[in-house]
């Protein structure tokens, strides 16, 4: 799967949401401030894991992180096309190609 391909379905799921059995539902449910929470969580997991030598378990914690950043995208109305596009004009910073911009 895809990093856009989940953000697919995680927008979809705030859309079309009918299964309230669905975790991601839940998150939207209980608002952004469980999201930013969730991220946080997920982003100390990804430090520990980083400094622990399982390979499966750091990315599994980075899948985890990857997914809840996801839904605070989606729950902030940001598409990925944006990050994209962000990432692309510090790029393009950093090789001289723009000005303006914080570099990679």
């Amino acid at each position: 799967m895809t990093i856009r391909e989940l953000y697919k379905i995680i927008e979809d799921k705030k859309n079309n949401a009918t299964d309230d059995d669905s975790y991601t539902h839940s998150l939207f449910t209980e608002g952004l401030d469980r999201i930013i929470q969730k991220v946080g969580e997920e982003s100390i997991e990804v430090v520990i894991a980083a400094k622990n030598n399982d390979d499966q378990e750091f990315v599994g914690e980075v899948a985890d992180l990857i997914y809840h950043l996801s839904v605070l995208l989606v729950a902030k109305s940001v598409a990925m096309d944006d990050i994209e596009q962000k990432l692309q004009n510090r790029h393009e910073d950093k090789v001289g190609l723009r000005s303006g911009s914080k570099q990679l």
